[in-house]
């Protein structure tokens, strides 16, 4: 299992050209449908791929949530896949894929895995809206193979936030307003989840935003507020304070989105800020190589909130402070 995961270093020279890789698995043949579908998730989230050990069980865990085993001293929830997703089957999940991101650890009980496969973001769909809604936003892209095999990739920022609990919407008491209604922030997101989660601190922050769901999305709205500030002869810092932005996103990706964004002088002056569970110092610096002003981890609505203030009263003249 472990040479799936090698070469690490040849994978983080990926950013800035809009490919990626995937770890492909199956969560077995759905009782329902007689299909056996085929997922993915990206590398870089992926710790280890290993056989199941024994999983403990413990009480109140929410109902897809197998127990927790214990690796080399950490004890970490394990998820069983299929029951999230409601594929209904009798195929033993003799495989545990064990991710790393949003600074949580956690192991998703599979079918099996497949192969290993570099893609372009461009290769990957929004998925269509009628997929969405059937598996709850779950699926945030889809590409195909040359096989004609559908690849579908999951939202697991979805899967930590339903099964950890961590957004009870006490995180956001503690966020205090800014007073400057004139300020907005453009955001892009291919998670509902995070998507949301940067809502609720934005609100709490009492600033206007625009939102995206993907990297084109946002390059293309981008350049209509540009070519509108233009038309109007006003700066395009008045229409947008700050641009936030997601790593991973189907069709292009926030590395892209980014050189664009700071290879192109009508944005000058607007910073950037990768918003990402990938949390590695690698991601980090590749973020800087492109360009992006600073970076913050998913799932910390308060210290988004403390970066995205500093930022936004750092770009105002010192008369406005007062």
């Amino acid at each position: 299992m472990s040479d799936l995961l090698k070469n690490i270093d040849a994978r983080t020279k990926l950013a800035g050209t809009n490919k990626l890789e995937i770890l492909l698995f199956s969560l077995g043949t759905d009782s329902r449908t007689g299909r056996r579908e085929t997922f993915g998730i990206n590398v870089f989230k992926v710790r280890e791929v290993m056989r199941t050990p024994p999983i403990t069980a413990a009480p109140e865990m929410p109902a897809s949530v197998e127990g927790m085993v214990s690796l080399r001293g950490v004890l970490v929830p394990v998820v069983d896949l299929a029951r999230y997703a409601g594929v209904e089957t009798d195929t033993p999940r003799s495989i545990m894929i064990v991710t790393e991101y949003a600074g949580h650890t956690q192991g998703f009980l599979v079918e099996g895995v497949d192969t290993i496969l570099r893609l372009d973001w461009g290769q990957m769909r929004v998925p269509p809206s009628m997929l969405m809604a059937e598996m709850g936003g779950l699926v945030t892209a889809v590409t195909e193979l040359p096989d004609g095999r559908l690849i579908m990739m999951m939202d697991v920022e979805k899967i930590l936030s339903e099964t950890t609990g961590y957004d009870d919407g006490a995180v956001y008491r503690n966020i205090k307003p800014i007073a400057h209604p004139e300020m907005t922030v453009f955001f892009a997101d291919d998670s509902a989840v995070a998507r949301k989660q940067i809502q609720r601190t934005l609100e709490a922050m009492d600033v206007k935003y625009v939102a995206a769901i993907n990297g084109a999305d946002a390059w293309s709205e981008l350049e209509k507020m540009a070519a509108y500030a233009q038309a109007s002869g006003q700066p395009v810092t008045d229409l947008v304070s700050l641009v936030l932005t997601d790593i991973e996103m189907p069709e292009m990706d926030g590395y892209i989105l980014t050189k664009k964004i700071k290879s192109d002088e009508r944005f000058a002056g607007v910073p950037v800020i990768m918003h990402s569970s990938l949390s590695g110092m690698s991601n980090q610096q590749l973020g800087k190589s492109v360009g992006v002003d600073e970076y913050v981890p998913k799932f910390e609505p308060q210290r988004l909130s403390e970066t995205l203030t500093r930022r936004l009263l750092g770009s105002l003249p010192v008369a406005q402070l007062a």
